[in-house]
């Protein structure tokens, strides 16, 4: 929603913030699944031989790289317009941005799918 406007210094400070939020949400689930991978009822075992699982960490790794470029870009428009409170993003960065941040939300949708799958034990010989 925030890129859909030409963003300007408050909506750049806002992306930042979300950009942030979105980071720790991520290092959460992260966090989560390695305890339950480590310490939950199931094994490692059971986890690391099942293909939905290694699909879900590969799936998790795609979208975090992807992550990547929208972030470095928030971060140098924030530089920008704290330096010129008059900047604007290029048209070309701010599409560029759009695209990620919309390849990243719509593989996000299939982590849920994912998980169900492995839980209903589908991968399992």
């Amino acid at each position: 929603l925030l890129l859909r406007a030409r963003p300007g210094a408050a909506t750049i400070a806002a992306l930042v913030r979300a950009d942030i939020l979105y980071m720790i949400a991520a290092v959460l689930a992260l966090g989560s699944g390695a305890g339950r991978l480590l310490f939950g009822a199931k094994g490692m075992a059971f986890y690391l031989s099942n293909p939905w699982f290694q699909g879900k960490v590969a799936l998790f790794a795609v979208i975090g790289l992807i992550s990547i470029g929208p972030t470095s870009r928030f971060l140098r428009w924030r530089r920008a317009s704290l330096a010129n409170p008059a900047f604007e993003p290029p048209s070309a960065d701010i599409a560029g941005a759009r695209r990620r941040v919309m390849l990243e939300v719509h593989l996000l949708a299939l982590l849920p799918l994912a998980a169900v799958s492995m839980a209903r034990g589908f991968g399992i010989p």
